[in-house]
């Protein structure tokens, strides 16, 4: 045993001294593999440069066009009138006219409160105008014949003003247990059934008009004085390929402190009541049209180190420009200065593309 651990001892230390003295030479040697592998790399590298292969782009050359400012935005269809209606006395329901979900014009009868009572006073005083009126008459005739004072004609005449005043008090009372149209346009559901005993905060039915329909919605203060009635706008809504045209009326005339927007309101005919009020409509106003403008997409514009860039597609490679931008619309830039007219502008690949890259054209955007 002590044998063997002496034995692995001493062939330790040989193996030390053995290391000790070829360290050098080792050295050298993995040094000279390392620094041929490094330069191998290097020239490999460098041939690879040399047979780079163009990136492959889409490109568009560049010509004027008509340029639309486009503001979009969501806003909401409103009825031009609706009102829940009620009756102005409180009574029972005697009778209901109307029908759920018809038409009905301005001034049309819909239900009716009892109005016995008022009936029974009424027919009351015009029995008494006969005799009034009467009265009247004879002292007006004894007046002209200095029969009686003046003061006794006026107490008459005054009479007669009183019960024709009453007359007209208990007509205006019967006229409030009528419900009537406010205005043309459509019967909702009846919130109430004959027998009911009512009062003015009683609802009875919701009376809608939606020909024509309103467009709400807000604009910001910014485009807030192009935005003026008689202004032109379309709007779509959801299910509905079909594009509608209406037109401002108004505009509120002081900007929301939270929001800093304005409401607006746009009128649409709706002649064939196709479209229900509380529907969102996707609105489009067109603010500006400039013609003979040169535009470049979005997507081709690069925001660097404080100035925007784009590509350029010359003699096989890319060549980088700085632009002066104009009016940006969803989709396209003005460009002021930088770019001109037939140039040919990289569309695609601009975050991997750098100056005097190059480039091989794949397909023309038109």
């Amino acid at each position: 045993m002590k044998k063997s651990i002496r034995l692995t001892l001493a062939i330790v230390i040989v193996l030390f001294v053995l290391g000790m003295a070829f360290y050098p030479s080792i050295r050298r040697y993995f040094s000279a593999e390392k620094e041929s592998e490094i330069q191998a790399s290097m020239r490999g590298g460098q041939g690879q440069g040399k047979g780079d292969r163009a990136l492959n782009i889409n490109a568009q050359v560049l010509k004027y066009k008509t340029l639309n400012d486009v503001f979009h935005t969501f806003g909401s269809l409103i009825p031009d009138e609706e009102v829940d209606l009620s009756f102005e006395t409180s009574g029972k329901i005697t009778n209901i006219y109307f029908k759920e979900g018809s038409l009905v014009k301005k001034g049309d009868l819909l239900a009716k409160v009892n109005d016995s009572p008022l009936q029974a006073e009424l027919k009351k005083l015009q029995a008494q105008i006969p005799l009034t009126e009467d009265r009247v008459y004879r002292q007006k005739a004894l007046l002209e014949k200095d029969a009686v004072s003046k003061e006794t004609y006026e107490q008459v005449t005054t009479e007669l003003e009183k019960l024709n005043a009453d007359i007209e008090l208990v007509k205006a009372r019967i006229n409030q247990t009528e419900l009537r149209a406010p205005f043309d346009g459509e019967i909702g559901l009846r919130q109430v059934s004959e027998g009911t005993y009512a009062s003015p905060s009683t609802i009875v039915v919701k009376l809608t008009k939606i020909v024509p329909l309103k467009i709400e919605f807000s604009i910001n203060e910014k485009i807030a004085s192009e935005i003026v009635p008689g202004t032109p706008l379309s709007f779509k809504v959801e299910n509905d390929l079909n594009t509608h045209h209406a037109s401002v009326y108004a505009v509120e005339s002081k900007v929301d402190m939270k929001t800093r927007t304005l409401k607006a309101r746009a009128i649409y005919p709706n002649s064939n009541r196709r479209l229900q009020p509380g529907r969102s409509a996707m609105i489009e106003i067109s603010l500006n049209e400039i013609k003979n403008a040169l535009t470049v997409p979005s997507e081709a514009i690069i925001a660097e180190m404080g100035r925007d860039i784009t590509y350029i597609y010359k003699n096989g490679k890319a060549q980088q420009v700085e632009l002066k931008k104009g009016l940006r619309t969803a989709n396209e830039v003005q460009i002021l200065q930088g770019l001109s007219p037939g140039d040919t502008l990289i569309v695609t690949g601009v975050m991997q593309i750098r100056d005097g890259m190059p480039v091989k054209i794949d397909h023309f955007i038109e």
